[in-house]
């Protein structure tokens, strides 16, 4: 999918953006009730037997993907933003004449959340990216340069993938 994006965006000359989100899981809100043992290091010494109530997702649990994968869908469904019936990585935004493809993916090597945004405006691209960062803890990487493992090099007559 991350091809048919940038072919979009290279025949149209679209600007491509790229963003990581920080601490991807911890974003998710779990729906079932799960508990978990005291962490090393903070045991409480006058109840070492007792459970940690988990309000977040954290990193390690299966739910956690999931929980993470669905907040951040809900909050591009308020923005306007539709999941693809195809690919669930692929949301598409359709105002008029705008549109934005908003492709999201997780490293599983890092854990982190790559995002790669491209819209038909310059105007768009900063209104949804500053709409993520509004709700989400995100570090801004500018034109997209590398994801996944492949280089992506600008020129005059599209984009280089290798």
């Amino acid at each position: 999918m991350i091809r048919v994006i940038l072919s979009i965006a290279a025949a149209y000359a679209w600007p491509i953006h790229q963003l990581d989100v920080k601490n991807t899981f911890l974003h998710g809100h779990l729906e079932e009730i799960v508990y978990c043992q005291q962490p090393s290091g903070f045991v409480d010494q006058f109840a070492p037997d007792n459970v940690c109530l988990l309000q977040k997702s954290l990193y390690g649990l299966k739910q956690a993907p999931q929980a993470w994968y669905q907040r951040f869908s809900m909050y591009l469904r308020h923005l306007g933003f539709v999941a693809s019936a195809s690919d669930t990585s692929l949301f598409v935004y359709k105002d008029r004449d705008s549109i934005a493809y908003l492709l999201l993916c997780v490293d599983d090597i890092i854990l982190t959340d790559d995002i790669i945004l491209t819209a038909s405006s310059s105007t768009l691209l900063r209104h949804v990216t500053d709409r993520l960062h509004a709700e989400f803890a995100m570090t801004d990487l500018g034109d997209l340069h590398h994801f996944l493992g492949i280089s992506v090099t600008h020129s005059a007559n599209g984009l280089f993938l290798s």
